[in-house]
C-alpha cells in the first residue's frame, strides 16, 4: 500500500499545476484583452496596414516567436495523446499516465502564456474605438466571456473532472478498483474517442469575441480554432448521449437531499 500511496502526491501536484494554469489561462485569454492589459503604441500612425506588416521585422519576429510557442503546445498536446505514446507512458509510469499528460500540457501552456510576445503596433482586424461602441462592445464581450467560462466549468463537471485530471485513476488504483475507463459504457467510450475537447464552442467564443482583434490575437485565435476543429468528430449519436448525460446530472442536482427539512 505504501508505494501506491506515493502516487497520490504526484497526482495532486499535477492537479494543482493544471488548476493554476487554468486560472492563468482565463487571465490570458479574457482579462488581459478585455481590461486593456497591453498598452497601445504611438500616435495616429502607430498601427500599420497588413501589407506593410509583412515587411516589418518588428512585427514578423514576435509573430514567428508566438507561432513557435503555439506549435510547441499543439505538438505536445497532440503527440502525447497518440495511442503509441500513451502506451509507452502507461508502461513506464503506470496509473500516472493521465496525470503526466495533464502536467506536461499545463507546462506547455505556461510557456505560451509567459513568453507570449504582443504586437501592439501591428494591424487590427477590428477595433471598437468610437462611442458608443467603445463602451458597449467591451461590456458585451465581458458578459459573453463570463457565460462561456461558466459553461466550460459546467461541462467539465459533466465530463468527470477528476478523471480528466488523472485523480480518479490514482484513487481507483489505490483502492484496487481497476481502471475507471473499464467501468464506462460503450457509448461513453465511443464519445471519448471522438471528442478530445468538450468545450469547443465556448473556447471559440473566448478566443474571437474581443473588442480589439490585433495581429497576435488573430494568430492565437486562428491556430487554436484550426486545432479545435480538427480534434472533433462528433455525430448525432454522440450528441444524443451528451444530452442524456446532462439531463441525468441536472436531475440529480435538482433532487431533494435526504434528510432535508420539510
Amino acid at each position: 500500500m505504501a508505494p501506491a500511496l506515493l502516487l497520490v502526491p504526484a497526482a495532486l501536484a499535477s492537479f494543482i499545476l493544471a488548476f493554476g494554469t487554468g486560472v492563468e489561462f482565463v487571465r490570458f485569454t479574457s482579462l488581459r484583452p478585455l481590461l486593456g492589459g497591453i498598452p497601445e503604441s504611438g500616435g495616429p500612425d502607430a498601427r500599420q496596414g497588413w501589407l506593410a506588416a509583412l515587411q516589418d521585422q518588428s512585427i514578423l519576429v514576435p509573430l514567428a516567436w508566438d507561432l513557435g510557442l503555439l506549435l510547441l503546445f499543439v505538438g505536445q498536446h497532440s503527440l502525447m495523446a497518440t495511442e503509441t505514446v500513451k502506451a509507452w507512458m502507461s508502461r513506464y509510469f503506470g496509473v500516472l499516465q493521465r496525470s503526466l499528460y495533464v502536467a506536461c500540457t499545463a507546462l506547455a501552456l505556461q510557456l505560451v502564456m509567459r513568453y507570449w510576445e504582443p504586437v501592439p503596433r501591428g494591424p487590427v482586424l477590428w477595433e471598437a474605438r468610437a462611442e458608443p461602441w467603445a463602451t458597449w462592445v467591451p461590456l458585451l464581450c465581458f458578459v459573453l466571456h463570463v457565460i462561456s467560462w461558466l459553461l466550460i466549468f459546467s461541462i467539465l463537471l459533466v465530463f468527470d473532472y477528476a478523471e480528466l485530471m488523472g485523480l480518479k485513476q490514482v484513487y481507483y488504483h489505490v483502492l484496487g478498483l481497476g481502471e475507471p475507463l473499464a467501468l464506462k459504457s460503450p457509448r461513453a467510450l465511443r464519445l471519448f474517442s471522438h471528442l478530445r475537447h468538450p468545450v469547443c464552442i465556448e473556447l471559440l467564443t473566448v478566443l474571437w469575441v474581443v473588442p480589439t482583434l490585433g495581429t497576435d490575437r488573430l494568430l492565437l485565435a486562428l491556430l487554436l480554432t484550426l486545432y479545435l476543429g480538427l480534434a472533433h468528430g462528433l455525430d448525432q449519436q454522440d450528441l444524443r448521449y451528451l444530452r442524456a448525460q446532462l439531463q441525468r446530472k441536472l436531475h440529480l442536482l435538482s433532487r431533494p437531499q435526504d434528510g432535508e427539512a420539510e
